[in-house]
């Protein structure tokens, strides 16, 4: 497989503005503006690499890091905020939501990296984890906790390498691929099955209203939605505990050289968690007799 570099640095690759080459120059990620944390396995380089694409015409742009989806100051999480309890409320790191919670009314405790820290929650036994990424919890006006809700966000892991394709950003703001390719097996085999555990879980909590979102760039959620058999496997229903709230984002502004391209929701759709596990454990034979006529045809040809 091969493929480009689409946003390095947080600007399209081919933005050869001040600001794009002051950022891959400091090697710093301006939408937590702080040095990027995305580190190469090999070289432990910093890798400055937010968005991929495939080499073949018309692949989209996929974004591979999560910190992507954190762009103008955590949008994404008011958003979801926004969504889940209806109404507009400050977001807020932790425990240091309750004093802002009882001086404004109401507020929102965040836990998640950069915000609250993660939750300590029991270790499951066996693999896999109870552990969500972002879990936004509801104070009502005296400090109290009112309900809460989980966010779970997935970008696309990636394959082969990019150091070449890097590297000749860096030095040069050339745009040269690489082997880069996209995991979408993954999307099968590990991302789907953590989505319906979390949501089991979770819909045996009093105070999750509203299940989990689950947040993904455009194509990955498409590709999600495709292996559960498409849309017609998954009724809508009113957001209720055993919601999965499935939010896809994609760039949904202008390219312009010297900004960040915005993100915005590209779809929604929220079905229950019975409704994914049935879908994902529903699946589409093919023929039968695929593989004797595959023999058959090795064997003897058409």
């Amino acid at each position: 497989m091969a493929g480009y570099i689409s946003e390095f640095f947080g600007y399209r690759s081919e933005d050869k503005t001040k600001k794009a080459l002051k950022a891959a120059a400091s090697k710093t990620c301006p939408f937590i503006g702080s040095f990027c944390t995305k580190i190469l396995a090999r070289s432990k380089d910093i890798a400055g690499v937010c968005t991929v694409r495939q080499k073949t015409k018309g692949s989209p742009d996929v974004i591979c890091c999560p910190i992507r989806l954190y762009a103008e100051n955590y949008k994404m999480l008011h958003e979801i905020a926004l969504l889940a309890f209806k109404q507009e409320l400050g977001l807020y790191a932790g425990r240091s939501a309750i004093e802002k919670a009882k001086k404004e009314g109401a507020a929102i405790a965040v836990f998640g990296k950069g915000w609250g820290g993660e939750l300590r929650l029991p270790q499951r036994r066996g693999t896999g984890s109870y552990f969500v990424d972002w879990v936004l919890a509801r104070l009502d006006g005296k400090g109290n906790l009112a309900e809460f809700t989980a966010i779970e966000v997935q970008t696309i892991d990636t394959t082969g390498n990019y150091q070449t394709a890097r590297d000749a950003l860096l030095t040069k703001r050339e745009l040269v691929s690489d082997t880069v390719g996209l995991n979408w097996e993954n999307v099968s085999k590990r991302i789907i099955p953590q989505i319906i555990y979390k949501g089991q879980v979770l819909q045996r909590e009093e105070l999750c209203h509203t299940g989990v979102f689950f947040v993904a760039p455009d194509p990955v959620y498409r590709r999600v939605i495709d292996r559960l058999g498409g849309k017609d496997k998954l009724p809508t229903f009113p957001s209720q505990p055993a919601s999965i709230h499935f939010i896809s984002y994609d760039k949904a502004g202008d390219k312009i050289d010297g900004e960040n391209t915005p993100l915005g929701i590209i779809e929604e759709l929220c079905t229950t968690v019975y409704k994914v596990q049935e879908a994902f454990s529903s699946l589409t034979l093919p023929e039968a007799g695929v593989y004797q006529e595959a023999i058959t045809r090795s064997l003897y040809g058409n």
